[in-house]
């Protein structure tokens, strides 16, 4: 069951969707019911982005303020939380400058193309039980095709600011998304031999259950080489430090983006901080079980989502967490440790996972042990 389905039967319960069906069935005009669905659909993954993406800004100035030993954004709302607001504020109050050589048509168009993978990557996301846009029955293939275009739109931006710095960080961006793109896909491979499905619902369900009462079925106890080489790859596709050559301020002030400002610059603001969440819900879902957790035998039916919901979102942000910790604590590497770790050391460990998961999966298929 997907998320249309919950709708659909929460309307039902509630006695609502018969009449309202009926009357567009009166005029000939039941698919409209069905867009309108969808579209409540999209408006609530918009929402919840866009409010995520806000609290994951204040959450990582207070990681890093916990890890320099001082407070962080404290004035604007308790403990800071209404700074994200103010930021918004800002950002929309400041000149849009498009500088006088750009080719100003990709100029523009550039932050959109790279926002609207960052929100396509959640459709095959499932958030819980039932809390999926679309199980679609090649979702880790489709979320690793829709994370490509990023790159895309990271040269365009780079290329069209007409900016020598911008230019190089755009190139470096791609030379580092193709180099850690294979290892992570090689990763989600061996997943995918284990559960013999590329829908991410069946491989979160074939995370359910324990071993001896005690041990979750996660995959990172199967695949925990896998799980190390996909969490380095995704850090590395995120572009965070230790592996922020996109960007590398000390030397590209600030990279692709910056010849950017205004809303232009908050396009690519929001895109980080969603693919940082979209990328931390993908490794809960491969290697960490997914919405699976301890649900109590009391709760009612229509509370299970909802308990799965908070599962998952716990598993998620201590990803998260990891990731904000690691960016404030390790120093960037060289561009050239950087192409050596994903082409030299990332890939050929991945194929050797590979390898011996086809090994153990045929092993386990012929009932040799």
């Amino acid at each position: 069951m997907n998320a249309y389905e919950l709708i659909v039967n929460i309307l039902t319960a509630l006695g609502a969707y018969e009449p309202v069906l009926n009357i567009f069935k009166a005029h000939g005009a039941e698919y409209v019911l069905k867009v309108i669905i969808v579209f409540v659909e999209i408006v609530v993954l918009m929402a919840f982005v866009l409010v995520t993406v806000m609290f994951l800004t204040w959450m990582e100035r207070k990681v890093v303020a916990m890890v320099q030993v001082r407070y962080g954004p404290m004035v604007t709302g308790p403990r800071g939380l209404l700074q994200p607001v103010m930021d918004g504020i800002k950002l929309m109050g400041k000149e849009d400058i498009i500088p006088e050589k750009a080719d100003k048509w990709l100029f523009t168009l550039a932050p959109f193309i790279v926002f609207i993978p960052a929100i396509l990557v959640f459709v095959p996301i499932p958030f819980g039980d039932y809390l999926i846009i679309s199980d679609l029955r090649v979702g880790l293939l489709y979320i690793i095709a829709i994370s490509a275009i990023s790159p895309v739109a990271i040269l365009l931006a780079g290329w069209a600011s007409n900016n020598k710095y911008s230019l190089l960080g755009a190139m470096r961006a791609v030379a580092q998304d193709i180099s850690y793109t294979i290892p992570l896909a090689l990763a989600a491979i061996a997943v995918v031999l284990f559960t013999g499905s590329l829908s991410t619902v069946d491989i979160v369900n074939a995370q359910s259950g324990t071993w001896f009462g005690i041990i979750p079925k996660w995959f990172i106890f199967l695949q925990p080489l896998g799980f190390i080489l996909f969490l380095i790859a995704s850090i590395a596709e995120m572009g965070r430090i230790p592996f922020d050559f996109q960007e590398s301020e000390s030397e590209l002030v600030a990279g692709f983006f910056i010849e950017y400002s205004g809303m232009k610059f908050a396009m690519f603001f929001l895109a980080e901080y969603a693919h940082l969440f979209a990328v931390s819900a993908i490794v809960v879902t491969l290697f960490l079980g997914g919405w699976n957790g301890p649900i109590p035998s009391f709760l009612p039916a229509f509370a299970v989502p909802l308990v799965s919901l908070v599962y998952f979102l716990i598993k998620t942000y201590a990803v998260i967490f990891f990731a904000m910790w690691l960016r404030d604590t390790v120093p960037r590497v060289r561009i050239d440790q950087l192409l050596n770790l994903g082409w030299k050391i990332m890939v050929p460990l991945a194929l050797l996972n590979l390898l011996v998961t086809g090994f153990l999966v045929t092993i386990l298929a012929n009932g040799v042990i």
